[in-house]
């Protein structure tokens, strides 16, 4: 179908004339009605430049200077089982008969250097082998080139693929060696626009961010701020800008200009086409004033789910989902399956699983589950120490189809010891619409006598508690939130006017196994993901209640750890596990 003039000129967003703010102008540059002649002379030389192109590919192999940061790699497929993956993805993209060929491509959007390692993100459907079959390489100044295996290899279906490379020297670029395109010089992890969001119900757009150094649980200026929109961000000249509306801890949300909506609707339909050098639309954060700077930034905006605008009726639709857990775990796999197969059963039906850089085989627990049952997202997020960002992304990404979303950790288990359940709590409270929050009180389990980790499972393996709570966890109604979405140790900031309420112990309590045996605990030592929390080896906050009293800085196991945080013998839990999961037959528990 031919498009419209108007396409044509957003085709061309951020190629052309400046716009500023959401206001008039044009994207793309006027141009009126040619002749005949001028279109016939256009095609000559566009037949003219392909034929020096092509004979340039032939004889010499001629890269593009000035490349963005998003090379095209050109796979390489040495040996038998590459070979093996390639033709798989050649039949699969003729339709399975072999016919119409296509070569294996991937593409190089960003890299990224973490604290640790250097993340590269690959474009969305890139086909990557195992990490033993290709290397890292790194370039330094001095044209010295290095090489390592890669540390893993991530991807999902829906989303593109992460490569995390061993930390190179420093003032070095990155590639794989699969590639015959220019290295990639990595962004800073710390000073970066890193993910966004696109919200329907007020066409805003929520960008995440680092390097604004915002203070936790507290709102920011949004004045002192704006957004900023384009395919080079580079040129001030061709960005477009839009007002921040609320800017908190390393949460900003802006107004999503009228024409960045109609380009970005337009490009998802399929309508128009990016330019011929492939760069995405980014978005970014711009300080205002003196001294102005913008961040750099690998945020691509992604819709949310549609907002039914017809549901907040009279008679008020039911989500598809009374309750939801959102969480973010690193390397849990081995407890993944008790954790969701005990949570399905006392009803909880939607998982949102925020994956930090696992490597311990998550996918293949996660894929040994009947995806009927156990209703189970996992969503790559490799952004260090960004717990409460992740959790405002997820609380998104769950409005429109969870009535409430309960944010725990993998080692904590809903636990109701009296007669009422999960679903009569939420039916108790839904119908009282001013509650947006339920709080629950955490109680921390010790290593229980322990120095192994227990066979049949965290929750009849420990058994002893410290006898006080040591904090609380949150329900909370996503559509009840404060639209800044501040959160702090899982608790979220209301709407004006919505409240929330304590569920008493007799009622709803978490059971936090905090303190497992030395082998699991000391894991936490390698790093913690919450922003405004220190790490466990840092000398700061050492008598916080995040940490393990009397323990300090360093990974030594003390000679007395299983006989601590033991107070009280709780096992309400392991009896109510064992009534309701153990086989008759066999004595065993499902996970």
């Amino acid at each position: 179908m031919a498009i419209s003039a108007k396409e044509r000129k957003l085709s061309r967003l951020g190629s052309g004339k400046a716009v500023n703010g959401g206001g008039g102008g044009s994207f793309g540059a006027r141009g009126g009605h040619r002749s005949p002649a001028a279109g016939g002379r256009r095609r000559l030389f566009a037949v003219f430049f392909v034929f020096l192109c092509a004979g340039a590919v032939v004889f010499g192999g001629v890269h593009a200077i000035g490349a963005s940061f998003r090379p095209v790699l050109l796979k390489a497929w040495p040996s038998a089982t590459l070979n093996a993956l390639s033709s798989e993805r050649r039949v699969q993209q003729a339709g399975g008969n072999g016919a119409g060929t296509v070569s294996a491509s991937a593409q190089i959007r960003h890299a990224v250097a973490l604290p640790d390692h250097l993340l590269v993100i690959l474009g969305d459907g890139s086909l990557l082998p195992a990490p033993g079959q290709f290397e890292c390489l790194y370039s330094t100044a001095n044209s010295t080139q290095l090489c390592r295996r890669p540390l893993s290899v991530a991807a999902l279906p829906d989303g593109p693929s992460l490569v995390h490379c061993p930390a190179g020297p420093s003032e070095m670029a990155v590639s794989l060696s699969l590639s015959q395109s220019p290295p990639v010089t990595p962004f800073q992890w710390d000073q970066l626009v890193y993910t966004a969001l696109l919200d329907s119900r007020d066409n805003s757009t929520v960008v995440f961010a680092k390097g604004m150094n915002l203070r936790p649980g507290r709102l920011g200026v949004p004045s002192r701020y704006e957004c900023v929109f384009g395919r080079d961000l580079s040129k001030p000249k061709l960005v477009v800008t839009s007002p921040v509306v609320s800017a908190a801890q390393e949460t900003f949300r802006c107004v999503t200009p009228v024409r960045i909506r109609r380009y970005l609707r337009m490009t998802a339909d399929g309508n128009i086409n990016r330019n011929s050098d492939g760069k995405p639309m980014l978005v970014s954060i711009r300080t205002k004033g003196r001294g102005s700077s913008t961040l750099p930034s690998i945020a691509q905006p992604e819709p949310l789910p549609r907002y039914n605008r017809h549901r907040h009726t009279r008679h008020r639709q039911q989500k598809v989902h009374s309750m939801c857990v959102c969480t973010m775990l690193r390397n849990q796999a081995q407890f993944l399956r008790e954790w969701i197969m005990y949570h399905s059963h006392i009803g909880v039906q939607r998982w949102f699983i925020y994956d930090n850089n696992s490597d311990d085989g998550i996918e293949e627990v996660l894929g040994s589950m009947d995806p009927s049952t156990y209703n189970v997202t996992r969503h790559l997020w490799p952004w260090m120490k960004s717990q409460e960002a992740g959790f405002a992304h997820c609380a998104l990404r769950a409005r429109e189809s969870c009535e409430w979303v309960g944010f725990i950790d993998i080692d904590e288990f809903l636990h109701f010891p009296g007669n009422q359940t999960l679903q009569d709590v939420l039916r108790n409270y839904s119908s009282r619409p001013r509650i947006g929050e339920l709080r629950t009180a955490c109680h921390s389990f010790g290593p229980s006598g322990r120095t192994k980790i227990p066979k049949k499972g965290v929750t009849t393996g420990y058994t002893c508690r410290l006898a006080a709570p040591e904090r609380h966890k949150s329900i909370v109604r996503p559509d009840a939130l404060n639209p800044s979405l501040i959160n702090v140790v899982h608790h979220f900031h209301l709407k004006e006017g919505m409240k929330y309420a304590n569920v008493g112990q007799g009622v709803m309590l978490i059971n936090h196994y905090k303190y497992q045996v030395w082998e699991v605990f000391k894991e936490k030592f390698a790093g913690r993901v919450a922003t405004y929390v220190a790490d466990w080896q840092d000398e700061e906050n050492v008598g916080s209640r995040d940490r393990a009293p009397g323990l300090g800085t360093k990974p030594v196991e003390p000679e007395d750890w299983p006989s601590r945080f033991c107070e009280v013998y709780d096992t309400g839990l392991k009896d109510f596990v064992h009534k309701e999961f153990t086989d008759p037959q066999t004595g065993s528990l499902p996970w």
